[in-house]
Order: C-alpha cells, then structure tokens, then sequence
C-alpha cells in the first residue's frame, strides 16, 4: 500500500512540476526527463527489493491456509493469460493501422477527427472483450 501510495504521488509530483515549467515557460525538459526517468526507476528498484524480501513471510502464512491448485486450474488460468494477451496484442495491431490511417485522414480533413475516435474505439474494444473472457474463465475456477 505504501508503494501504491508513493508512486501515486510521484506521478502527481512529475505532472504538477511539468504543467508548472510549461506555464512558466521554462525550457529544461531533457533534465526533467531524466529526473523522471530517474525516479521511475528507482521505484521500479524500490518495488522489487520490497516484492523479494517481503513476500516470503507472506506466502509462508497463507500457504496452510490456501487450497492445493490442481492441474486443471493451473491451466484455466494460463488460458486466461492466453486470452487476455492475445487479444491486447490484437487490439494493438488494429489501433497501430487504424490510428496511422486516422492521423491521415484527419490530416486531410479535420472535420472526421469525431468518426476517427469511433473507429479507434472499435479497435480498442478487442482488448476488452479478452479482458471479459478471461474474467468469465477465472470465474470458473
């Protein structure tokens, strides 16, 4: 909860201190990047440390009281991961052609930026419906 909450805040921090360089107009933005990069990273650094070192005294308490997984659970949640993964990969494709394909419609005739949206959100709609079959899968485990 506490990583939660500090990488939360540090997302806010980044996002108040790049609204307040571009209102002030203050150029710097290869520094602020790095800084940014810098303090994802050492989150990300932050995050793993604290997964490794805790999560044993985790796991050693809930494992008397977990259920033994079974073969066949094991792979309903692989086939969930499957779902969901292939579907997002699908959704990335349509959203890589169709958005190309939008810019240069767009960049020719602004006024169809609103049927572009739509047809970018059909695209998108692939990946949620891997997202519901993967809930659907999970839900009968």
């Amino acid at each position: 909860m506490f990583g939660l909450m500090l990488s939360c805040g540090t997302v806010a921090t980044l996002m108040i201190v790049g609204y307040a360089m571009k209102r002030k107009g203050l150029r710097g933005g290869r520094k602020a990047y790095a800084a940014a990069l810098g303090v994802s990273s050492l989150l990300v650094l932050t995050g793993a440390v604290l997964a490794l070192t805790s999560g044993a005294s985790f796991a050693a308490g809930e494992a008397a009281a977990a259920k033994e997984i079974t073969m066949g659970a094991g792979l309903g949640f692989i086939a969930a991961a499957v779902a969901t993964s292939i579907a997002c990969l699908g959704a990335g494709f349509a959203v890589a052609n169709v958005g190309a394909a939008a810019l240069g419609l767009v960049g020719e005739k602004p006024e169809m930026l609103g049927t572009t949206l739509i047809y970018l959100g059909l695209a998108e709609g692939i990946a949620i419906y891997g997202v519901i079959i993967s809930l659907l899968i999970i839900q009968r485990l």
